[in-house]
Formats: C-alpha cells, sequence, structure tokens
C-alpha cells in the first residue's frame, strides 16, 4: 500500500520540482537565471557549473557576457580574491565598454584591496595595485557611488604604504646603514604627504647624511629642511650644520 502511495507521489514531486526551475526563451537564459538562484542561495559551486555551461556549449549567446561577470562575482563572494583580480581584469579587456565597466574596475580594486595583509613588514604590493584601480574609478567614473569608498580605501592602503616605507627607512636608520636609510627617507619625501611623517623624514635625512660624511650636502639638506621640521630637532641640526661648516 505504501509503495503504491509513493509511486503515485513522484508524478507530483516531479511536477513540483520542474515548476520552481526558472523560465526563459532560451537554455542559455533558464541556465543564467538557475545561476542566479543558485549564487542568492550561496551554493557557488553549482552556480559555477551553470555558467561553465554557458560558456562551453552557449559562447555566443546573449547570456554570455553577463555569465563571465557573474563569474568573477561567485569567485569575489568565495574569497578567491586572486582569482576574482584575474577574472575581473578578464572581463574589463574584453569588454571595455560595458555599462557596467565603472563597477568591474571597482571590483578589480576590492579584490586586491582584500589581499593587502594586516601588518607592514609583509608584501604591501596588492595595496599598490589597489590604489591604482580605485585612483581609475575616481579619474574615470567620478559620478559613480563607487567613488566615495575609493577614496576612503586610498587613504588607508596609501597610510599602511607609508608605515612601511617609514619602517624601513627607521630600521636602517637604527642599524647605521645611512646610505639606504637616506635613500628610504627621501623618497618618503618624494611619496607621502602626512606632515608628521615628513619632518620626521626631513630630520633625519640631515642627520643620515652627516653621519655619511658629506658636509656639503649636509649643509644643503639644512638650509632646506630647517625651517620645516619640528623644534626639538633644531638645537641638533644647529650643532650639525656647525660640525659641517668646521669640516668643510
Amino acid at each position: 500500500m505504501i509503495q503504491k502511495f509513493i509511486i503515485l507521489l513522484i508524478p507530483l514531486f516531479m511536477a513540483a520540482c520542474s515548476s520552481d526551475k526558472p523560465k526563459g526563451r532560451t537554455e542559455a537564459e533558464v541556465l543564467f537565471k538557475e545561476a542566479e538562484d543558485l549564487v542568492k542561495s550561496e551554493r557557488y559551486i553549482l552556480a559555477t557549473e551553470k555558467l561553465n555551461t554557458i560558456k562551453t556549449q552557449h559562447p555566443y549567446s546573449f547570456y554570455a557576457t553577463p555569465a563571465e561577470l557573474l563569474q568573477a562575482d561567485v569567485l569575489y563572494m568565495q574569497e578567491s580574491f586572486v582569482e576574482s583580480a584575474a577574472a575581473y581584469l578578464l572581463f574589463r579587456d574584453f569588454h571595455p565598454k560595458h555599462e557596467k565597466i565603472a563597477y568591474v574596475i571597482f571590483k578589480i580594486a576590492e579584490s586586491f584591496y582584500k589581499q593587502i595583509p594586516d601588518t607592514i613588514d609583509r608584501d604591501l604590493e596588492p595595496a599598490i595595485e589597489a590604489i591604482k584601480y580605485y585612483d581609475e574609478v575616481i579619474q574615470k567614473y567620478s559620478d559613480s557611488s563607487y567613488k566615495k569608498d575609493a577614496e576612503k580605501k586610498i587613504n588607508k592602503a596609501k597610510d599602511m604604504l607609508r608605515d612601511k616605507d617609514l619602517y624601513i627607512a627607521d630600521f636602517y636608520f637604527k642599524t647605521k646603514q645611512y646610505s639606504p636609510a637616506r635613500y628610504w627617507y627621501l623618497d618618503i619625501l618624494e611619496n607621502h604627504k602626512d606632515e608628521k611623517t615628513r619632518k620626521h623624514a626631513m630630520a633625519r635625512t640631515i642627520m643620515a647624511t652627516f653621519q655619511l660624511k658629506e658636509w656639503q650636502p649636509c649643509l644643503d639638506y639644512i638650509e632646506k629642511f630647517y625651517q620645516l621640521v619640528d623644534k626639538e630637532s633644531h638645537s641638533e641640526i644647529k650643532s650639525i650644520k656647525n660640525d659641517c661648516k668646521s669640516k668643510i
């Protein structure tokens, strides 16, 4: 009896399942809608399978391009940020005039931003890449809704790069490697705008040059930076100035 009841239920169950399937004029449209539904329910592996089917079996359909973008989004949602950056970049290269290109470039930046490590003692190359693409959003799509977020994240990424440059410069100075220390302090002055950091770099540039016994360049730096550094450094710099003059 139970078996007969189950047999009767099977067609009903199959009909219910088929009614849940998205409708579309083409197989590609159905596959894409199915992928969208799977993404909403965070079933990313199954969604990727649907999108791959569109790519392999319907490469010239209307839904081939949206499927490419959704696939990049899925990678981002899965926190596969290296792969999502590559996918968004590929999409931008193949579809530079796409209506969502501002979004795509913003997501490239976001993918790199998500790769930035928590501490400055690790590779910060993703921060440089993130800044580049956030800046592209600001410069090319200043009226987009992504501009404000891009500006905020550029500042955060630049802060990390500044702190790392300062860490490296101070390390060389403290270990009495004055030539590379001066190189990094001058690089900081060229690339960073934070006033406190710049004042520190100016004073240390003078001190490093003095330790290198380059008397005239040291005097030149004093002439250039003396009025700009913190007053706490003035007495030491005056002493350095007198020593340099006595050596020439």
